[in-house]
């Protein structure tokens, strides 16, 4: 049995609570690993924090400007090596399918980093698929991402969420929600097949545990109607009905809907209230828009319309919530599609899963205060197409 496999073996029979363990043991025997260290990237998406010891005693690391933030951001294997020294320390992404859990870090003999990269790589992405599997069984990976007690609408609010990237051939998605600890009502969804990706970006109504709930509510409607293949503008009239049956016009929830075909980057939207959309093409940024229909559960039985919509390849869209572009900053001027124009510009080289904490972080400095009033939503859309 060589090496890897040994070590892919390790993980697939560990306990889910002790995947850390398992690591450190198969890379120190068959890698001759000194150090082996897991971290996961927190809610913010500010610092990678430490799985090593419950309750933590590592200090977090920063993802902005250390080696293993470098390996995170840039989804790459990072080789950091010190003078005077006979080891090389390894960061290595640990990701599933684009969706960025976190970096391990590994010690190894400066001689044998190199040649053992590509296999250290390919550890590290079996990790994050193991870490996903086994969160269904311990809360210690859901632990260790959290640098702050989350409210328990933020609690509610994440565990709706599908993740916060992905990636297929033909496209990359990345999604942020702030303030990422006290989260109330915006959310996102998405859902994909062989042929068809469907993106949801709701803004519900209300603050704290209520308007958690009303988006649950919502997102769960719309999945049941998505999950029974039916067509994007009956899936909004159908959670429209269950919104209303439970609130009776007292709370709704607006949304941003896209069906696309995945083959023709023909999509289908369905527009019922103020999320908003804004497409970077051919390095010009232009507000797209359309039909305004109603809000999710405001009136009784409302019936919805989709509009046809095309993305060529090369398009960036950039979808937003009234968190992000109605926010005043301290003399009452609002962030604004001038604004949001210029921050999709100049994260225009970024990869999609690093534009929305840009544009977040982008801002905080226009609000002028780290904490917002209100949900900010960033999801961004890199279509490549077939």
């Amino acid at each position: 049995m060589n090496r890897y496999v040994a070590a892919e073996r390790a993980l697939r029979t560990a306990a889910p609570h002790d995947l850390l363990t398992a690591v450190r043991r198969v890379l120190a025997e068959q890698y001759a690993a000194e150090t082996v260290e897991l971290f996961m990237a927190d809610y913010g998406l500010t610092v990678l924090q430490p799985v090593s010891v419950l309750p933590h005693t590592m200090a977090p690391v920063s993802i902005h400007n250390s080696p293993a933030g470098r390996a995170f951001a840039a989804q790459e294997p990072f080789v950091e090596t010190a003078s005077g020294t006979a080891a090389a320390r390894v960061h290595l992404p640990v990701s599933v399918r684009g969706d960025r859990l976190g970096v391990l870090s590994v010690t190894l003999p400066d001689d044998q980093a190199e040649d053992c990269l590509a296999e250290l790589a390919d550890i590290a992405e079996v990790l994050g698929h193991e870490v996903t599997v086994a969160e269904r069984d311990t809360d210690v990976y859901l632990q260790a991402r959290r640098k702050d007690r989350l409210t328990l609408a933020a609690e509610m609010q994440w565990q709706l969420l599908p993740g916060r990237s992905c990636a297929r051939p033909e496209y990359e998605l990345g999604a942020q929600l702030e303030p990422a600890y006290a989260i109330f009502g915006d959310n996102f969804d998405w859902s994909a097949t062989a042929d068809r990706l469907m993106l949801y970006v709701t803004n519900g109504m209300g603050e704290g545990i209520e308007a958690s709930l009303l988006t649950n509510l919502a997102i769960n409607a719309l999945r049941n109607a998505r999950r029974a293949g039916i067509p994007i503008d009956d899936q909004a009239a159908l959670a429209d009905q269950a919104v209303y049956a439970h609130y009776r016009g007292r709370c709704y929830l607006s949304v941003l809907m896209f069906d696309f075909d995945l083959a023709t980057g023909r999509a289908r939207v369905v527009d019922a209230g103020s999320p908003q959309l804004l497409r970077l093409r051919d390095g010009t940024v232009e507000r797209i828009t359309f039909e305004a229909q109603l809000p999710l559960g405001m009136f009784e039985e409302t019936d919805y319309v989709a509009q046809d919509f095309h993305v060529e390849p090369g398009d960036r869209l950039v979808f937003v919530s009234d968190g992000v572009y109605a926010v005043a900053s301290p003399r009452g001027e609002a962030y604004g599609d001038a604004a949001l124009a210029r921050a999709i510009q100049s994260t225009r080289l970024l990869p999609a899963a690093e534009v929305p904490r840009a544009i977040l972080r982008e801002l905080t400095g226009h609000r002028g205060q780290p904490a917002p009033d209100d949900d900010a939503l960033v999801m961004c859309l890199d279509w490549r197409g077939r």
